[in-house]
């Protein structure tokens, strides 16, 4: 005699079904681990680039005359 699945195996199964076919219809949402990786080297490079350039002479240079002529203005 074949085993027949209890109503509540049923509708288990059923909910199952339902729910793979949702999960299989969606589409791709996030990032995967290797976009994660790049945009975080990319951003990573980013802010090295911008490190060098607020720390370069001439940056520091310039926000120092900057503050210089706002301190002169005020006095």
């Amino acid at each position: 005699m074949p085993h027949v699945p209890s109503a509540a195996l049923r509708r288990c199964r059923r909910a199952l079904a339902r729910r793979w076919a949702l999960v299989r219809a969606s589409g791709e949402a996030g990032m995967s681990t290797a976009e994660y990786a790049v945009g975080t080297v990319a951003a990573c490079a980013f802010a090295a680039v911008l490190y060098r350039v607020v720390t370069g002479g001439s940056i520091v240079d310039a926000l120092g005359r900057l503050v210089q002529s706002a301190l002169a203005t005020l006095s």
